[in-house]
């Protein structure tokens, strides 16, 4: 089997795989492998915008502090300073690309129309009405497929990545990967001296998330398996308003509703949040979400409901056009009646352990996007941080791959994949309830809120899982689904191990065992065996 040679490998086909690719194309020959279309990642889906200094009379240093208020004490300042400082550059060049950012009216001097989130001080979020990440995704990947230089592989899953240490080398360097191609049902071998892993996250490790099928977690747990350490898994942002409805799947309410007034309220229509918080409605996700959670068991529910029928209609038809035709759909007026929403796991704040250049613990590995642990977002990430973190990252992980110069290795021979002693899989239904079963003991025990007795009980089936799924992986043919599965459950025992580690209530992680801060705080580092 001939591999195919690249100078980088990207995994990925969001915002920071896309945007890497089209910075490294002028010189690179670049592969673009994702396991669906392009445009079925979490970039596309995400509502609310891109958090950056433009305004007068905001500062960097009220964002870097916002940040890190909101990280509960674990956000790494030099990257927070970092992303925070490089934020406008990148809003730049996407406006460079063609994105159509929302303005303000000409009879309020144009410019940028710039919304507020909650945690932030002032109004920094550059948007698309409601529709960022699809508005984004989409010149990106006009872009994208104009570029000569980047050659796309729509429908190739990642199987493993291809390390000098796996082939038994001195050089333990990341030579390239293993990819099953749907089409044709093999699996491909793909070599380059770089390797960017821009995977998303794992909300899919979750029953009910925000997130689109393709976020359970390959990137990090296609690393770990190559000797990557990964940081602060325990930290996963439940978004506090997911539309709950029996036929909306995974259908975000921006956090922007709540930041242009929106109310949430008990069916009776009494507001909760100012009992729980201060700052009520625009407190920080993991403040809400409690909150939410805590109301929904203390009376029963199954949801509670947003309002933001005050505002005026039209001031809801422009600044929320497709949240207000979704509700439409739907048999929800939003103009007159509140939404029905419930928290769900929305964003994976840990990941693969990366410096400021994306560059992971194995040379010529990086990580970018959701997939990473940078250190901007702590214990808990500030609304609309994360798109920014992906174009910023990706285009520092490109600049280290320019400035790298050649590898010292001349690229080493992969072999070809071995299917000589496996057979195709008798037992589908196996994958299929393995699946469900992880996604409902992780969705009651390893939730909003934790027990030590509930990690236990979650560990002990993990471990069930993962010798099933082993078994499974070893004696049949590999498909997308057991793929899927054999990484999710990977990242569901990261999950809870750093969960475990973490004897303090703080940020995202709230345990029932440990409700208060511990000092002195610090990472969660996870380091995988060598043996």
């Amino acid at each position: 089997m001939a591999s195919h040679d690249f100078d980088v490998l990207i995994v990925g086909s969001g915002l920071a795989g896309l945007s890497a690719a089209l910075h490294l194309a002028p010189t690179h020959r670049v592969a673009v492998l994702t396991k669906r279309a392009l445009n079925d990642g979490s970039s596309a889906w995400a509502q609310g915008g891109i958090a950056a200094v433009l305004a007068a009379g905001d500062s960097f240093d009220a964002h870097v502090e916002d940040t890190l208020v909101a990280g509960a004490g674990l956000c790494d300042p030099e990257a927070t300073r970092f992303v925070v400082e490089h934020a406008p550059e990148a809003i730049g060049w996407l406006r460079e690309l063609g994105v159509p950012f929302s303005e303000e009216g000409k009879e309020k001097g144009g410019g940028l129309h710039l919304t507020r989130e909650g945690g932030h001080s002032q109004r920094r979020i550059v948007h698309v009405t409601d529709a960022t990440g699809a508005a984004v995704q989409q010149v990106l990947i006009e872009r994208v497929r104009r570029t000569p230089n980047i050659t796309l592989f729509e429908h190739h899953t990642l199987v493993d990545l291809v390390t000098g240490t796996k082939l038994g080398l001195k050089d333990p360097a990341c030579v390239g990967l293993y990819a099953l191609d749907d089409a044709t049902d093999e699996v491909l071998a793909f070599r380059a001296p770089h390797t960017i892993l821009a995977t998303g996250g794992a909300g899919k490790v979750y029953l009910y998330t925000t997130n689109p099928d393709t976020a359970t977690g390959d990137g990090i747990a296609a690393a770990w398996r190559a000797g990557c350490r990964v940081s602060n898994m325990e930290f996963i942002q439940f978004h506090p308003t997911c539309l709950y409805h029996p036929h909306a799947k995974s259908f975000l309410i921006s956090e922007a509703v709540r930041g242009e007034g929106g109310l949430l309220k008990l069916p009776d229509g009494t507001r909760f949040m100012p009992t729980h918080d201060e700052r009520a409605e625009l407190a920080p996700r993991d403040v809400v979400a409690r909150a939410i959670d805590f109301e929904m068991k203390k009376h029963g529910l199954d949801c509670v409901h947003l309002d933001i029928s005050h505002q005026p209609a039209a001031f809801l038809k422009e600044h929320f056009p497709n949240i207000l035709a979704r509700c439409a759909e739907l048999g929800i007026d939003i103009t007159r009646e509140p939404i029905p929403v419930v928290p769900a796991a929305h964003y994976t704040c840990g990941g693969v352990l990366s410096d400021l250049a994306g560059r992971t613990d194995v040379p010529g590995l990086y990580a970018i996007g959701e997939t990473a642990c940078t250190g901007l977002h702590g214990a808990n990430r500030l609304a609309s941080n994360s798109l920014v973190e992906c174009m910023v990252f990706a285009r520092a992980a490109a600049g280290a791959i320019a400035g790298a110069g050649a590898p010292a290795h001349d690229g080493a021979h992969i072999p070809a994949w071995d299917e000589s002693r496996v057979t195709d899989a008798d037992e589908a239904v196996v994958i299929s309830h393995n699946w469900d079963e992880l996604r409902r003991f992780m969705w009651d025990y390893v939730g909003i809120v934790r027990t030590n007795k509930r990690l236990e009980r979650a560990s002990h089936r993990i471990a069930l899982l993962q010798a099933e799924i082993q078994e499974f992986y070893a004696n049949f043919h590999v498909t997308r689904d057991l793929l899927e599965l054999r990484n999710l459950v990977q990242v569901a025992e990261l999950i809870v191990r750093s969960a475990q580690a973490r004897h303090e209530s703080r940020g995202l992680h709230f345990s029932r065992d440990y409700p208060s801060l511990g000092e002195p705080t610090a990472p969660t580092v996870l380091v995988p065996r060598t043996d």
